[in-house]
């Protein structure tokens, strides 16, 4: 026999203890897309305490679309090790380039984080940042439906050591930072430089080049290191993804063992 009552006292019980467990955390990562995903999978094998916060429902950002929703995604031979540490097929196409089915690919990246430790909150948007001497000491969270339906309901703050923007190509909280800081970003011009058109070639070399810090404890990662720095976009090969990925989460390593 079954109580309603009871099914919803678990799921409230478990949802809060999760959520409470989460309130200090070593890094925060706003956006839960492949290279968010991934980061949190490389930081947590490591044991670091490590949080997702995606504003939609479904975790994976534009991996699930494929290219133009043919599920089909594109890694190069570079990417395609991350792919074989994950347990993700991969077939070769033709040298250098390999294809993976994308719902296979998102469902499994998602899997590792979970299985390695992170913790992945879906449904949450980051609304602002927490300044402690002008250096991002946490985020501000809300339902992503407050902020849809245009409610005034005041969020709450989780702390962390360092943030990963990892939102894509709207850079949603690094413009928070940028408008309310005061302060310029690490960029050559002080301020988010804006994503350029088309060129695979280049965006896949860029996006690896520009994973770093663009303003002091936050990161920049996948479609968002990008758009931060002023490169190009590179499609649905989503091998610099992985890789910027990985790259975050050993630069933050290095940062926590200081």
């Amino acid at each position: 026999m079954l109580d309603e009552i009871v099914i919803t006292q678990a799921i409230v019980d478990r949802y809060f203890k999760k959520f409470r467990d989460n309130l200090q955390v070593d890094a925060a990562i706003a956006g839960g897309g492949p290279a968010g995903l991934t980061a949190a999978y490389y930081l947590a094998k490591r044991k670091v305490k490590v949080a997702v916060y995606e504003k939609k429902l479904s975790i994976g950002g534009g991996m699930w679309g494929g290219g133009m929703m043919f599920n089909e995604i594109v890694v190069q031979e570079e990417a395609k090790k991350i792919l074989d540490e994950m347990g993700i097929r991969a077939e070769i196409y033709q040298k250098n380039y390999y294809t993976a089915d994308s719902v296979e690919a998102i469902s499994t990246l998602t899997s590792q984080a979970v299985k390695a430790g992170a913790t992945i909150f879906n449904c949450i948007s980051v609304e602002d940042v927490k300044l402690t001497n002008d250096k991002v000491t946490g985020l501000v969270i809300n339902w992503s439906a407050v902020e849809i339906a245009g409610l005034h309901v005041d969020p709450l703050t989780i702390g962390s050591k360092f943030l990963i923007e990892a939102t894509g190509h709207g850079l949603e909280v690094l413009k928070i930072i940028e408008r309310k800081s005061g302060k310029l970003l690490l960029t050559k011009t002080g301020k988010i430089m804006g994503e350029r058109s088309m060129n695979a070639e280049i965006a896949e070399t860029m996006t690896l080049k520009n994973t770093k810090e663009v303003y002091p404890n936050v990161y920049v990662a996948g479609m968002s290191a990008n758009a931060a720095f002023g490169s190009y976009r590179m499609g649905p090969i989503f091998g610099g993804m992985l890789l910027s990925g990985k790259k975050v989460a050993e630069l933050i390593l290095k940062r926590l063992k200081k």
